[in-house]
């Protein structure tokens, strides 16, 4: 019993790993001239979204709150996936694994984009609600 129970939280491992590295891979083909615009910008909201500290439903709600990161990141990455040049994702992928070989890649310009525009979101809900009363 415990045997299978270590194999299937292997295997949730592995698949966190695969949709780390998709999920690189596509920052990576958003910033190649070959992907089209439309994929782009989809690409960069679910990449966006993916790194973001901040939930669309926040993960201290019980069961529903794992529901975003297992299935609309997943389901994003997929679908950015089908949106963009099977060449351009082949080598985006590659490079990938390379930055992952050589560490965890770090991008401190997009992780303060990031974080400047949840700065804004929260900003404009707090001066909406208080000109409201």
């Amino acid at each position: 019993m415990s045997e299978s129970i270590s194999s299937f939280g292997e295997r949730w491992k592995a698949r966190a790993r695969q949709l780390k590295h998709e999920t690189c891979a596509l920052y990576l083909a958003v910033c190649d001239r070959r992907t089209p615009w439309y994929a782009k910008l989809f690409a960069t909201v679910v990449v966006a979204y993916a790194f973001s500290p901040i939930d669309l439903v926040p993960d201290f709600i019980p069961v529903v709150g794992y529901l975003d990161d297992l299935i609309l990141v997943p389901l994003g990455v997929a679908i950015a996936i089908k949106m963009i040049p099977a060449q351009v994702m082949q080598e985006c992928r590659q490079r990938a694994m390379q930055e992952f070989a050589s560490g965890k890649p770090v991008n401190y310009v997009a992780g303060v984009l990031i974080a400047l525009v949840w700065v804004w979101v929260l900003v404009t809900i707090v001066r909406k609600f208080t000109r409201e009363r």
